[in-house]
């Protein structure tokens, strides 16, 4: 065999196995193609944890900053979590410390436990709002304005989408699920196709540091062949990351931009994303996003 043959054999070869790889990490990619009608979700900004502002006695997840969420029409994105005693309750942070100045975890703490902690800082004055369960926020929406949950789960706990399910599969306003950890939306594509579904995504290693393989695959959203997302919610400081222009571009997934803090910013990205989750100030469009989606 002459020397040109072997290079060629070998140029082939690598150029066969650089195919493969491609079309494997376009087939990962792949989100739902056949999604349930989100028209009910579109037209919205979207008040992250709410409409709060803590110097004004609004803290983030509170009932207050929902209310005022509600009251100006704009849709809400919240999170979920379970206490203790397996309660759903609307809260942030894995730990209590930032918010609420006690140094244990949610899932620590029972309900009736959680009930006693103020949400508020050191240092602002007690606001007199207390950590919500997912029940009364609901009751409280009551199906006026969109809303985004967001499953938050550390590691896979399918008490989580169940508890939360339980209190959706009644309500009558429009909602959609939305977790960074992809088994919340397997367990939906199993047990709740018809709910519209979505991935969190960032960029770990720039965002947080977090190099391992598992944060890798999330954050090139290879775990798309499980969960089958209907839409990508992305940081929108990395919305030109190559994962999500092909899910949001070439296969259609809806783009959703968090969280965006000025009008300079959501002026930046408006181009990229169709929804936008906001905080810190109110959007000159208004309550609706102004024939953007």
């Amino acid at each position: 065999m002459s020397i040109l043959t072997l290079f060629l054999l070998l140029f082939l070869f690598a150029a066969a196995a650089l195919f493969l790889l491609a079309a494997l990490y376009f087939l990962l990619l792949i989100p739902r193609f056949r999604s349930p009608d989100s028209s009910a979700l579109t037209g919205y900004f979207y008040a992250h944890r709410g409409l709060h502002d803590l110097k004004k006695g609004i803290p983030e997840n509170s009932m207050k900053a929902f209310r005022l969420a509600v009251e100006k029409g704009y849709g809400i994105e919240l999170d979920v979590q379970l206490s203790a005693d397996g309660v759903p309750v609307v809260f942030h942070d894995d730990t209590l410390t930032r918010v609420c100045g006690v140094d244990r975890r949610v899932c620590e703490l029972t309900l009736s436990e959680l009930k006693k902690l103020p949400l508020g800082k050191e240092g602002f004055p007690d606001t007199g709002e207390r950590i919500p369960t997912f029940a009364e926020f609901l009751e409280m929406a009551d199906g006026r304005v969109p809303l985004i949950v967001e499953l938050k789960m550390e590691k896979w706990d399918a008490r989580i989408p169940e508890a939360a399910d339980r209190l959706l599969r009644d309500y009558k306003g429009p909602y959609c699920v939305e977790s960074f950890h992809p088994g919340a939306l397997v367990w939906y594509r199993k047990h709740r196709p018809d709910v519209f579904r979505g991935q969190l995504c960032t960029n770990f290693a720039k965002e947080h540091g977090k190099r391992s393989l598992s944060y890798f695959l999330l954050g090139k959203m290879l775990t798309n062949i499980a969960a089958r997302p209907d839409f990508i919610a992305y940081d929108w400081r990395y919305r030109n990351d190559l994962s999500r222009r092909i899910c949001c571009g070439l296969y259609h997934a809806l783009p959703v931009a968090w969280t965006i803090r000025s009008q300079k910013e959501l002026d930046e990205c408006r181009g990229d994303f169709r929804l936008f989750i906001f905080e810190g100030f109110e959007p000159n469009a208004g309550k609706r996003a102004a024939g953007t989606v």
